[in-house]
């Protein structure tokens, strides 16, 4: 039975490295750690494994990074976020980013189309 527990905890030390990878990959510089999220699709989870053992990892892999880490299965996906409180002026930040993609997707669509 050992190594059958050795090879289980191989197996999610390796998960909790991917999962951290994919959650560095996903931050943004600019936000310095914070407003941290993955979402990981069904093709992804089947590839994963049990999504018990996912969430865990998951979890595990988001308190390495320092995150406050929840999980919310919606629609076949699952999200993994980071619920810290975030300072201000990230939060100004981050808000004044999306106020831009607003203002940008608004002008863009007010431009007549060429067809």
């Amino acid at each position: 039975m050992p190594a059958k527990d050795e090879l289980a905890r191989r197996r999610h030390e390796r998960l909790m490295d991917r999962l951290e990878s994919m959650m560095l990959a996903a931050l943004r510089p600019e936000y310095e750690g914070y407003y941290g999220q993955l979402i990981l699709g069904a093709d992804d989870l089947a590839e994963m494994g049990e999504l018990k053992d996912v969430r865990r990892a998951a979890r595990e892999a988001g308190r390495r990074l320092g995150w406050k880490t929840t999980t919310h299965l919606v629609g076949g996906r699952l999200f993994v976020l980071d619920e810290r409180e975030v300072p201000e002026r990230i939060e100004r930040l981050a808000g004044d980013a999306a106020a831009a993609a607003m203002d940008r997707f608004w002008d863009e669509s007010r431009r007549p189309r060429l067809t």
